[in-house]
């Protein structure tokens, strides 16, 4: 199985795109720039579900359903939002075999027909605040596509809140973007760098977009959610007005925040390695394959009698696993398919293990083999073993991150590094756009994210380009 995946320093764009194949979580769809998410897939993203559902609604939050398509007099009411969309849209001129009156646009974000229906259910200031998520396939026409990283229709989760001052809805955006760090670091074990977005890189129509930004195993960054401050740009465009506690009329202040199956993407790219798929734990909706081995049919039925007290004891510790009995396959073979796919542990068993009273047992994050460990204790030390697999895909993905982070302060460096080493690049700027936009065209490479972290902030220094005063380093990297 491994010789179909090439290796990430040969082709790292190939390498990617043959573990989303051969692990069997998506395939490309006859619609060109769609794709189609396998069970393999989808299991991933259910997982992801079930975490983050549970986190917005720990944090207050409800699910609902707002529909696909969107009139364009809708999209056309905030003028910074659609023109920010404009190119990605795809629009519906044709319905029940005639040409619609208003054409319909496939949604490519949700906050116009949102807010135009928050015009109707807010009233008061006893009416907020309003804190929806709802989950939705979103549809942008991208001209470049990756399978999970860029399509055209995406899964995804986006939150639409109202408030009924400024202070508290900027609280929800910066909240929200704290579960996201949560989630990114706990689950995908993916150490992320929280920040703000700048004026060129926010969301259409925002304020300002604060993110979580990720290192990939090529050195590239990736985008791996964001929050936005909305201010009261969408209440003013949608009249969404409400009595306050002064018996005065206000327009409503507004954040949105969203992340997509693009995590699949990031899970694969921080963690997986030439041989196929690596799976966090707690994303795995197997955690364990156990693959019993037999030379006969006498030794089958031996070996299958065995795993019995083998799968009672993963039952205790409520651990998901399948147990792979297929005559058709040698044991190599069902070694190499299962690490295809990322199982974190295997538990191996032959009539030698058997006369030992004990298992094999085979962690995918470190391919190492731990062996003699007794059968009685087989669910409490893969328990352990899963949290220890947990533990060390983040660390090892955060000294990879160290690792590739320069502090660099001459502009020719700069440039070398970008084109050398990669990685994350904590660099002065000035803040103007005319600096940020030279950098772009010059290198490829963008302003991430301005860090919240101090320590990555630093003190005031020199911008790159104009030698003008920096308040702090920003993040700068070539980003998916």
């Amino acid at each position: 199985m491994a010789q179909k995946i090439t290796p990430r320093d040969k082709d790292y764009s190939r390498w990617y795109t043959d573990i989303v194949l051969n692990a069997k979580l998506a395939d490309y769809s006859p619609v060109k720039g769609c794709m189609i998410i396998r069970p393999n897939g989808y299991a991933i993203w259910e997982k992801m579900q079930a975490a983050l559902d549970k986190m917005f609604k720990d944090t207050g939050h409800e699910n609902a359903y707002f529909p696909i398509m969107i009139p364009e007099s809708f999209m056309k009411k905030e003028a910074e939002h659609v023109e920010g969309f404009a190119p990605e849209c795809a629009i519906v001129t044709i319905g029940g075999g005639k040409t619609l009156e208003e054409r319909l646009y496939l949604r490519p974000t949700s906050e116009t027909i949102i807010w135009s229906t928050y015009a109707k259910w807010i009233q008061s200031y006893r009416d907020l605040p309003i804190l929806i998520n709802q989950w939705a396939n979103i549809i942008r026409w991208e001209m470049r596509t990756r399978l999970f990283l860029r399509t055209t229709e995406f899964l995804w989760q986006e939150g639409h809140t109202a408030h009924s001052n400024a202070a508290e809805a900027e609280e929800e955006t910066m909240r929200m973007l704290d579960v996201y760090e949560t989630f990114a670091e706990e689950f995908i074990a993916l150490p992320v760098i929280k920040g703000k977005k700048t004026e060129a890189e926010k969301f259409a129509g925002a304020i300002y977009t604060v993110c979580i930004e990720a290192m990939m195993q090529d050195k590239k960054a990736l985008q791996s959610g964001t929050s936005h401050y909305l201010g009261q740009n969408f209440a003013k465009a949608f009249d969404v007005n409400f009595l306050n506690s002064k018996g005065e009329r206000e327009f409503a202040y507004a954040s949105s925040w969203g992340v997509s199956t693009r995590l699949i993407g990031a899970l694969i790219m921080a963690h997986s390695d030439d041989r196929g798929l690596v799976l966090p734990p707690k994303l795995a909706a197997t955690k364990v394959v156990i693959v019993p081995i037999w030379k006969s049919d006498e030794e089958k039925a031996t070996v299958l009698k065995y795993c019995e007290a083998i799968t009672l004891s993963l039952k205790d510790k409520v651990i998901p696993f399948k147990l792979d009995d297929r005559d058709q396959f040698k044991p190599g073979y069902k070694f190499s398919d299962w690490e295809m796919q990322g199982i974190p542990v295997r538990i191996e068993v032959g009539p030698k293990d058997i006369a030992k009273n004990a298992v094999v047992l085979f962690r995918r994050d470190t391919m190492k083999k731990e062996f003699d460990i007794p059968v009685e204790s087989v669910g409490e030390k893969v328990s352990e073993l899963l949290d220890l697999i947990q533990k060390n895909l983040f660390d090892r993905a955060l000294k990879f991150r160290k690792e590739n982070t320069f502090e660099v302060d001459d502009y020719e460096k700069f440039k070398e590094t970008v084109d050398g080493p990669g990685g994350f690049i904590l660099s002065h700027w000035c803040g103007s756009p005319e600096c940020e936009t030279k950098i772009k065209k010059d290198t490829k490479a963008t302003i991430r994210c301005i860090p919240f972290d101090e320590e990555l902030r630093g003190s005031k220094g020199k911008c790159l380009v104009c030698d003008k005063e920096s308040e702090g380093r920003v993040v700068f990297s070539k980003a998916y």
